[in-house]
């Protein structure tokens, strides 16, 4: 049987296409690795064949024994606006990660590394909205990261013969999120606030404008990432084509949810509007956009409500603290 193999397994990304894979591609076999720092082992599926392990230590043997044909690297740390407060560990978990990971591809002879970067690449001096041939401009030690990433990959290309296509996907949320995680994910973060009886909180006047996308929208459209010809060694965006305010997402939940308060919080350094176009992802993954915001919240709402609760966990410290928000301070 061939194999695909996906890190970050137990995360959003990696969770829903196993399982995708595992229902819609019987012909291969899913194999995952996952450190479980920030996913959970309930969200793997029973028939992956599951490897706890960081990705800076030696892997060799899981290709060697899997000979993977397809590598799906979704495992990274996107706490975005966290990242100039833990750089030593943005770089560790981001970009060593990717070079392990890159090495195993060569010395394997995989077929194609699928590759998930980020919308900060792009920062905030780009026009609007990003578009793939934009020259990243990152403003935060996780965009850098993950442009560091992108460019170590087109270089295994060019020098090894490394296939490849790197993805920047627009804000996904879904069912299997880290709603736990106070740093990241938005949307899971106002959910489990208003879980716990707290208001939901906005960084600064709510005004900055984001794309967002359901998980589901977006599982199809990976699996052609790796397996189309047109798909190799392009750079894509993925996602929601229609932009929200943080305000207008906001009210969007609380209808959603029934009740639900705001509070304002000082702003952050984060890019003022960040979202892509989605023509390419279109035309070479038959990308197709079937839920909006508040259909994809409302699936995503009934599994919070419902999925077993865990503990919050804030960052046990910080690399510095110098300038570090009010609201992340012990």
């Amino acid at each position: 049987m061939k194999t695909i193999l996906i890190t970050g397994v137990a995360g959003l990304l990696g969770s829903n296409l196993a399982n995708w894979i595992i229902r819609n591609k019987k012909e291969y076999a899913v194999v995952g690795i996952d450190d479980l720092s920030g996913g959970y082992l309930e969200n793997v599926h029973k028939d992956v064949i599951f490897y706890r392990e960081d990705l800076v230590n030696d892997i060799s043997e899981i290709f060697d024994k899997h000979k993977p044909e397809y590598i799906y690297h979704f495992a990274a740390y996107a706490a975005e606006g966290l990242s100039p407060f833990i750089r030593m560990f943005n770089y560790k978990n981001n970009l060593l990660t990717t070079a392990n990971i890159i090495n195993n591809c060569i010395t394997h002879k995989v077929k194609r590394l699928v590759f998930t970067s980020s919308m900060a690449v792009y920062g905030n001096k780009n026009k609007l909205p990003f578009v793939e041939q934009d020259v990243p401009q990152p403003i935060d030690p996780y965009g850098v990261a993950k442009f560091a990433c992108e460019m170590d990959i087109k270089i295994a290309g060019d020098q090894h013969g490394l296939d490849w296509c790197v993805l920047r996907p627009h804000n996904v949320y879904g069912l299997n999120q880290n709603i736990w995680d106070k740093y990241r994910n938005v949307l899971g973060i106002w959910m489990f606030q208003h879980l716990n009886g707290n208001p939901l909180t906005i960084f600064g006047d709510g005004e900055q404008k984001r794309a967002f996308s359901y998980i589901k929208d977006v599982l199809e459209p990976m699996w052609n990432a790796a397996t189309l010809d047109v798909a190799s060694k392009q750079i894509i965006n993925l996602g929601g084509s229609v932009n929200h305010t943080i305000n207008q997402a906001s009210d969007i939940l609380i209808e959603v949810m029934g009740a639900g308060e705001k509070s304002y919080l000082q702003p952050r350094h984060e890019a003022k509007e960040a979202y892509c176009t989605s023509d390419k992802s279109i035309e070479l993954l038959a990308y197709n956009e079937q839920y909006n915001l508040s259909e994809g919240l409302k699936e995503m709402w009934e599994w919070a409500k419902n999925v077993r609760p865990k503990r919050q966990i804030p960052w046990s410290k910080y690399e510095i603290t110098e300038n570090i928000y009010d609201y992340w301070k012990k």
